[in-house]
């Protein structure tokens, strides 16, 4: 990304806080039968490995399972709150004795691509503000089903178990360079997770140290990367508890919005059982160029065009095209997608889209063309990602993108510390 391709905005007023987290003491065992990842992104067979993992995965808090004979007095909700509190009791969890933050740093693999990258970031506190205020801004749209499941956790654990994910505009790395200098020796915590993603994390408990941290945060606006709902959900939870002052802050992972290691993968839209679906019509109407593998589609995508609009389109059986046309100014291929080629073209509507009808998101190309090369979808749309220049044109200028617009990787670890709302 280019340095100067973000704004200067000088109101900013991000107000970062040190604390003292609880953290899975040596008891629990390996943390990488432990810690899980993001909720929204564990499937039931991720659920199923990590209940087997160990009787202290965090799944069993933040994800646990459902039975027939739940009741009010006995659900997902109680019990999450009960495995919590025997754990604290048990020592299982342990609380940190020293405010502090948390530089975190996550090494991984591209996928597509096979580049090495690591991206670097820190934990702590981040003072909950309405987006009125113009310190916090979101990129995507929530749901109001898992707005109301974390907000039953939330309600009965009364803590944070996993980081929002915020960027910040730092063109100059200075905050890098201060987590640089503080993540030395042994880390607390190291684990490879299920992606083959690298975590490693050191404490910055040096209250000078911190207080830099804090300064240099101090002018800085926030983009929500990840965790729209949880903060959301957090926001509500503030807004429901008046004068609770650990209910005014939420645990956040703080990352620099220009660091090389940032990398928003692309999200591809799988189609199947459309009614009446004719490959051959659409492609008239769509007027794409043919390729003759998606090698071709790959190699296209490695050259950047900017001012372009590219869309792969693989049809069942295999088939492969580029859709083309010159990019209106500020205009998102996610959005002329949905509005276009699924909206007016295939007839898939707004709301068909947000529950899910026909349309599966898949991560990597070659998952995605394996789809409908293999017959088990009609159509793909393969997608070149979104930029961090798109994402943060949008969100400081008030607007929001399309569901599954941005796949920011790897995702941020579960329970590597644990906010609990206590006084």
């Amino acid at each position: 990304m280019e340095r100067d391709v973000l704004r200067c905005y000088p109101d900013a007023l991000a107000r970062i806080f040190p604390f003292q987290p609880y953290r899975y003491s040596a008891k629990a065992g390996p943390a990488g039968n432990l810690v899980t990842q993001p909720y929204d992104k564990i499937s039931p067979a991720m659920q199923a490995r990590y209940l087997s993992l160990s009787p202290y995965n965090l799944v069993r808090v933040i994800l646990g399972e459902k039975f027939p004979a739940d009741s009010e007095q006995d659900n997902v909700y109680t019990r999450a709150a009960a495995s919590l509190n025997e754990w604290i009791q048990g020592g299982i969890l342990e609380r940190e004795n020293t405010p502090s933050l948390y530089a975190y740093y996550q090494r991984f693999t591209v996928p597509d691509t096979g580049e090495t990258l690591e991206r670097k970031g820190f934990i702590g506190l981040g003072a909950i503000e309405d987006y009125s205020a113009n310190i916090v801004h979101r990129h995507e749209q929530t749901l109001s089903g898992p707005k109301k499941d974390r907000t039953e956790l939330l309600r009965h654990t009364r803590a944070h178990f996993g980081q929002i994910f915020m960027l910040y505009p730092d063109p100059e790395l200075a905050i890098d360079r201060l987590l640089d200098a503080a993540a030395t020796g042994a880390p607390i915590l190291e684990v490879t997770d299920e992606d083959g993603a690298f975590h490693r994390v050191w404490k910055i408990s040096d209250a000078s140290t911190v207080a830099r941290i804090q300064a240099s945060m101090s002018d800085k606006k926030l983009l929500i990367a990840d965790g729209h709902h949880r903060y959301e959900t957090a926001l509500a939870f503030r807004n429901e508890n008046p004068g609770v002052a650990d209910a005014e802050k939420v645990m956040m992972t703080f990352v620099n919005m220009h660091s090389p290691g940032l990398e928003i993968l692309a999200t591809h839209r799988v189609l199947k059982n459309l009614q009446d679906f004719d490959p051959a019509a659409f492609l008239t109407k769509v007027k794409g160029r043919q390729l003759s593998s998606l090698e071709e589609l790959r190699q296209v995508f490695q050259t950047a065009a900017p001012n372009k609009v590219r869309i792969g389109i693989a049809l069942r059986g295999g088939e492969i095209c580029l859709y083309e046309r010159d990019r209106a100014a500020g205009e998102l291929d996610v959005k002329l997608l949905h509005e276009y080629l699924l909206g007016e073209l295939l007839g898939i509507n707004e709301e068909a889209v947000r529950e899910q009808k026909h349309i599966e998101y898949v991560r990597g190309l070659d998952a995605a063309y394996a789809k409908v090369r293999d017959g088990t979808a009609d159509i793909a749309f393969l997608l070149e990602p979104t930029t961090i220049a798109q994402v943060a044109d949008v969100a400081f200028g008030g607007g929001v993108m399309p569901q599954k617009s941005t796949d920011f990787f790897p995702k941020l670890l579960s329970g590597v510390t644990i906010y609990k709302i206590e006084k």
